[in-house]
C-alpha cells in the first residue's frame, strides 16, 4: 500500500558516516519528524529527476540515509561532494 507524500530536500552526496566505507549516501536531517518514525521507510520519488524506489535507512540519533548506488550516481552524473535534489512522492507500507 502506498500513501501520497510530498517532500523535497537538497543534500550533498557523502560517504556513509561511521559505517560501511564504500557506501555513498545523502542524509535527511530531522528525518524522524519528517518520516514519522525511526525505522526504515520505503519510498518512491526522484533524485535530480531520476526515478527511484528505495528505502531511507535509519542512522545515528536523528537522521535517515538514502543510499546512492554507483548506478544511480552515474545515471544522474553526480558523485561525492555534489548536491542533489531528492523528491519523495509516495511512502510505501
Amino acid at each position: 500500500m502506498s500513501h501520497s507524500f510530498d517532500y523535497s530536500f537538497s543534500a550533498t552526496i557523502q560517504k556513509m558516516p561511521g559505517g560501511v566505507p564504500s557506501w555513498s549516501v545523502v542524509l535527511l536531517p530531522n528525518s524522524r519528524e519528517v518520516l514519522g518514525t525511526g525505522k526504515a521507510v520505503k519510498i518512491i520519488g526522484t533524485v535530480d529527476g531520476y526515478p527511484i524506489e528505495t528505502a531511507f535507512l535509519p542512522v545515528a540519533a536523528a537522521d535517515h540515509l538514502l543510499p546512492m548506488s554507483a548506478k544511480l550516481r552515474k545515471a544522474i552524473g553526480k558523485d561525492l561532494g555534489d548536491e542533489v535534489e531528492v523528491v519523495i512522492t509516495q511512502r510505501l507500507d
